[in-house]
């Protein structure tokens, strides 16, 4: 007799081993966990490749800045670092083989100044180092362009060409006379070289000197447009503060003159009332200083006697005869002299 098979009925969720629910979930959260703080070097769907390269200065590169081979846009700038006195610059590219020959340089991306990496990938082994310092370039450097000039000019020899105008001045004499004039305006303009020749050198020894200056204060001038930045930040987070002291103020202006409208019967007298006395007051200014110049050498007595104490010292003259009786009769010559004395 065939055995019959047993029809297998699937195990109820709430009947599962708890215990191995719960680990398979933690599992999957701290997975997921690690997955969202560490997506760009996942391989499939992360960022790209990290790599490095070594450049002589920033040059106005920053962290974001995007990454170009052949003008198109393959990654981001991860880092840029000082390492001694070289910049360590840190990027990823994604679907771009870089290799062990590769080239790097900075480029303007915009005329107001923001830059982007741009990469030439070449070489057949990958790239395992920061790509060196002599396979990046940065943006011309203005200091090192007026450095530049002031050296080639002042190799010029102003002499010899004054000569050599000269010269070109005479072959050209019998020539056209547009090909004269303009051989007669080159001569003109060697000879105003050569009488400026000390004012020219002493200008670009000023100019080499002003850029010396400005590259020495290049930290101060950096902290001082930073403190700018800062002054203009807190402006603008002081600018709700003001509107609404503004806004407050016109409110509250609004609120007085609805008082003043509503209690203006109560406020009429009053207010006539406060200008009759005002009226009055300057009428009689002239009593009241009068009777305040008064109040001064009294106040004053009145201190004096009521300055020792709790009492009030006064001298009474020829009150008390010579025996202390009183003396109470009005035609009596009374002795105001203390003690009797003459």
């Amino acid at each position: 007799m065939a055995a019959r098979t047993q029809r297998r009925f699937p195990t109820a969720f709430a009947e599962r081993n708890r215990v191995v629910i719960a680990v398979i979930g933690i599992a999957a959260l701290v997975a997921t966990f690690f997955a969202t703080f560490y997506a760009e070097d996942l391989p499939v769907v992360g960022g790209g490749t990290e790599h490095q390269a070594f450049l002589a200065e920033a040059a106005g590169l920053r962290a974001g800045d995007e990454v170009r081979v052949a003008g198109v846009k393959v990654g981001k700038v991860t880092g840029v670092d000082l390492v001694g006195d070289k910049v360590l610059v840190s990027f990823r590219s994604k679907g771009v083989e870089i290799g062990d020959e590769s080239t790097a340089a900075v480029k303007i991306k915009t005329l107001l100044g923001q830059k982007y990496l741009s990469v030439d990938p070449l070489g057949t082994e990958a790239l395992d180092e920061p790509i060196p310092l002599e396979h990046t370039t940065t943006p011309y450097d203005v200091n090192a362009a007026f450095s530049d000039l002031s050296s080639t000019i002042g190799e010029i020899d102003t002499t010899q060409l004054e000569q050599s105008m000269t010269t070109l001045s005479q072959i050209f004499a019998n020539t056209p006379e547009s090909v004269r004039g303009m051989v007669d305006g080159l001569t003109r303009l060697s000879h105003t070289i050569s009488s400026r020749d000390q004012e020219l050198a002493r200008l670009f020894r000023s100019t080499s000197s002003v850029t010396d200056t400005l590259a020495a204060r290049n930290g101060e001038i950096g902290k001082l447009v930073d403190d700018g930045n800062l002054l203009l930040t807190e402006l603008a987070n002081r600018r709700e503060s003001i509107r609404q002291l503004l806004q407050s103020t016109v409110t509250l202006g609004r609120e007085l003159a609805g008082v003043v409208r509503d209690n203006q019967k109560q406020l009429k007298p009053a207010l006539d009332k406060l200008d009759q006395v005002a009226a009055m007051l300057r009428r009689n200014q002239k009593h009241l200083g009068d009777a305040l110049e008064v109040l001064g050498p009294y106040y004053r007595m009145l201190t004096a006697a009521m300055g020792n104490g709790r009492w009030l010292d006064s001298y009474i003259c020829g009150l008390f005869d010579a025996q202390g009786a009183p003396v109470l009769e009005n035609d009596v010559v009374r002795d105001c002299r203390p003690g009797g004395g003459s």
